[in-house]
């Protein structure tokens, strides 16, 4: 499991992001629920970290596709492709993240630049 942050220093209606390989994004929601996604856009190079949050839904900010947060399926296009989810633990009041062993959903443009590539 990776430690992410102090539960206390994630304000509710905020993320938070992981620089894992490809980057992890840890939502806190207004209603107190942690959940972890990959942190790109499956559309298009773009953190969601940096989205909306709404409910247990993200809004990406580039071109406004929403994932939700509990599954990663898409729920706005123009994304098709839902992002991975990953396990959120908190443990002695420390997030901590178990990465989904499952491959990336990354666009090709964010995964030519994850592995090294010119992208």
């Amino acid at each position: 499991m990776i430690p992410v942050c102090r539960l206390a220093d994630l304000p509710r209606g905020e993320a938070f992001r992981l620089e894992t390989d490809p980057p992890v994004a840890v939502f806190h929601t207004e209603e107190g629920e942690l959940y972890a996604i990959d942190d790109t856009c499956t559309h298009q190079d773009a953190s969601l970290a940096d989205g909306w949050l709404e409910g247990c839904e993200v809004e990406c900010p580039l071109h406004a596709s929403k994932f939700d947060l509990r599954t990663g399926a898409v729920d706005a296009p123009p994304a098709r492709r839902p992002v991975r989810t990953h396990e959120v633990v908190v443990e002695d009041g420390v997030i901590h993240v178990r990465l989904s062993p499952s491959a990336p959903g990354l666009p090709s443009c964010a995964a030519g630049r994850l592995a090294g590539g010119a992208g």
